[in-house]
């Protein structure tokens, strides 16, 4: 199967960001953390070493091309399948992209390489960046997100405190909540000091509603998430979408589309319509393919019966 994007996906509907154009600059599961709760699965490759993973001249021409596909679009944002600042030109695609297409450019990392003076830097022309700092607790912190050895919890706030200093944009933190963890009314109120620190436009909680990495990973429930958030304030909000969203369909989509949309996240047959703008008929018969060609495959989460990507290492 020819994938005509191979860096480009999306346009998805995403809760934080309107109508969002992903760019996936990383290989498929690399990244600096192997957090428990990650919706498509264990880290591959570990790494905290920044490469330029996806060649910029490529990039700039796929999305070129899908602008021309879909010129609605609210933002682009640089997420996916791994970390993305450790693309080691994410700086110049940003700078590129903004120049090129006018939009409002996202960057949604787990914020454990902003210590680095290079990352602050090619961040800085971003008009939102959306970091996640779950606790400040050391051992919670190598319980929630496994990080690559020498990644110290101490550096990654300090870094997020730097960067907010030289940051014009926008920064929306995320904590994500894992259930039996970080979910503490002690929790938040050690949080709020470092949040102080950081200064964050936003504060969004969030927590595992898909199928976690992990069994042990347990979304915490809404009215818990509530109280949560009112610990922290008034800047905070719960973004955990429980009760999920009717679809809005009319388009169509290609098998490789349905591909490219799970190998970034797992979803039901109603999120697949979400996502890709598409009649429940049309998404069923696009998964019966993949399924049949052990693509793609699906599992039972207590009500949710979820289809997700199945990497070639597993099918080989």
């Amino acid at each position: 199967m020819q994938d005509k994007y191979q860096y480009i996906f999306g346009p998805v509907p995403s809760r934080r960001l309107g109508r969002s154009l992903g760019i996936d600059l990383i290989p498929y599961k690399t990244c600096s953390f192997n957090c428990v709760y990650c919706q498509i699965g264990e880290t591959y490759e570990q790494t905290i070493k920044r490469a330029e993973y996806a060649p910029t001249k490529e990039v700039l021409k796929e999305l070129e091309k899908k602008l021309e596909e879909h010129r609605t679009v609210d933002y682009l944002t640089f997420s996916g399948s791994g970390e993305p600042t450790l693309h080691s030109g994410i700086g110049a695609i940003i700078r590129k992209v903004k120049r090129l297409f006018m939009l409002p450019v996202a960057v949604i990392t787990n914020g454990s390489l902003l210590w680095m003076k290079e990352v602050q830097k090619d961040l800085a022309e971003a008009d939102v960046v959306l970091p996640t700092l779950s606790t400040i607790s050391p051992e919670k912190y190598q319980m929630i997100h496994r990080p690559r050895h020498g990644l110290e919890l101490e550096k990654i706030i300090e870094g997020m405190i730097g960067f907010r200093k030289k940051f014009n944009g926008q920064i929306w933190l995320e904590i994500f909540i894992v259930k039996g963890i970080n979910d503490s009314d002690d929790d938040m109120e050690k949080l709020k000091s470092v949040l102080e620190r950081i200064k964050p436009d936003r504060i969004q909680l969030n927590t595992s509603l898909r199928r976690p990495s992990q069994e042990s990973s347990l979304a915490v429930s809404e009215k818990e998430m509530i109280h949560l958030a009112r610990i922290l304030g008034g800047q905070a909000e719960v973004i955990a979408d429980f009760r999920g969203k009717r679809a809005e369909s009319g388009h169509s989509a290609t098998e490789q589309d349905l591909l490219n949309y799970l190998k970034r996240r797992p979803g039901t047959v109603n999120e697949i319509c979400i996502g890709l703008g598409i009649e429940q008929e049309l998404a069923q018969t696009l998964l019966r393919n993949l399924l049949d060609q052990n693509l793609v495959s699906f599992r039972k989460c207590e009500e949710r019966e979820e289809y997700y990507f199945v990497p070639s290492r597993i099918r080989d």
